[in-house]
């Protein structure tokens, strides 16, 4: 008995792997879905697949099935989220896989929203029987951001820092190009390519100019919402920011005389918006008016200021540090601004994900831990 339920969980955990892989195919073109990969297998043998590749696109399941055709009846399902059970731009997926005559489906991780969610009751309901955890770790690694964003009501919010060995992210006279080596940065593109959302403050712009746009070779996805803070609306309509390739978002303060005051030179520019939110206003105020614009990942670049400001406020959910092999020195920046933690029993705390060498450079993927009792 042992023996053969050992063989059922080996299998699922093989057709599942099968099912994440499928699923990454559609990183950076899905949101505001989530990756989604289906398999279908009659007699340990698949005869359909699928994933969801862009959004407004048929779902995996959907995919999967019209591969399958009547192979599809009496077959096992595997699919790396719960199937939803609701009609948005497609139908319920649960419609589907009930229409089909599936026997079993076995998901990776339940869908946590209250309106797609409800799949599995659904399914079970019309005789289906449904398992839900086979990778479940491995599935919501991948869906981070989306089951983040739906279970909260808020983005998920990744901090991402090009450091020296000192942790320094610029030298004494205010240059940081290039901390990291030529692979490094390719990296940096492929996490914009994940998010719906780039953030950078004032200061970058001025000292940078970048583009914050994915450059990444075969990127065919949509640009990430490009978000300067700038509150006292020091930057110009001049920067590469507000250039019109991808669109923009001017986070700024109530203010007089300023170009941004200016509804026609605001209105010139292409796909540029302002929104101005309150002197006072903090990170949590700029997630909000990211949300209500569907934003449900953001990646904030830069400078120390923004990415303090959103690590003090507990609102950094993932930390990437690129550590380039050089030093800086006391004079260069600090990844973080002076004073911001008083004794190392106050210093936030973060657990090591992975740490991965990339090219001269290291990657180190963290996340926060939970608070020491006592």
């Amino acid at each position: 008995m042992r023996a053969a339920a050992d063989a059922i969980v080996d299998v699922d955990v093989a057709f599942m792997r099968r099912a994440l892989a499928l699923a990454e195919r559609g990183r950076g073109r899905t949101s505001p879905n989530p990756l989604v990969g289906c398999v279908v297998v009659c007699d340990d043998v698949v005869v359909g697949e699928g994933h969801h590749d862009r959004a407004g696109g048929p779902h995996a399941e959907v995919v999967a099935l019209r591969a399958a055709g009547a192979l599809a009846r009496g077959a096992t399902v595997y699919v790396t989220l719960e199937p939803c059970d609701h009609t948005g731009r497609t139908g319920p997926c649960t419609a589907a896989l009930l229409g089909a005559g599936v026997a079993r489906v076995v998901a990776a991780v339940a869908d946590p929203g209250p309106i797609a969610g409800g799949g599995a009751a659904r399914l079970r309901s019309g005789g289906v029987a449904v398992d839900v955890g086979c990778l479940g770790d491995e599935a919501r690694r991948q869906n981070e951001h989306w089951l983040h964003a739906a279970a909260t009501g808020r983005p998920f919010v990744v901090v991402k820092a090009a450091v020296s060995l000192d942790g320094r992210i610029a030298a004494a006279d205010g240059t940081s190009r290039w901390l990291t080596g030529v692979q490094a940065r390719a990296r940096a593109h492929r996490l914009r390519a994940d998010v719906d959302a780039v953030a950078v403050g004032s200061g970058t712009v001025l000292a940078d100019d970048p583009w914050l746009t994915c450059r990444q070779p075969g990127h065919d996805g949509p640009q990430p919402l490009r978000v300067v803070l700038d509150r006292r609306g020091r930057t110009s309509p001049a920067h590469r920011v507000y250039d019109g390739v991808g669109p923009t978002l001017l986070v700024t303060g109530p203010g007089e005389g300023r170009v941004w005051d200016d509804p026609g030179a605001v209105a010139a520019l292409a796909d540029v918006e302002v929104a101005r939110l309150d002197a006072a206003a903090g990170p949590a105020a700029v997630l909000a008016a990211l949300w209500v614009r569907g934003v449900s990942g953001l990646l904030v670049e830069g400078g120390a200021r923004v990415a303090t400001s959103f690590l003090v406020a507990g609102l950094a959910d993932k930390l990437v540090v690129h550590v380039a092999p050089l030093l800086l020195g006391a004079g260069g920046r600090s990844m973080v601004d002076a004073g911001v933690v008083a004794t190392v029993a106050g210093a936030p705390r973060f657990r090591l994900a992975t740490a991965e060498r990339v090219g001269d450079d290291a990657v180190l993927t963290l996340y926060p831990s939970a608070p020491e009792p006592g």
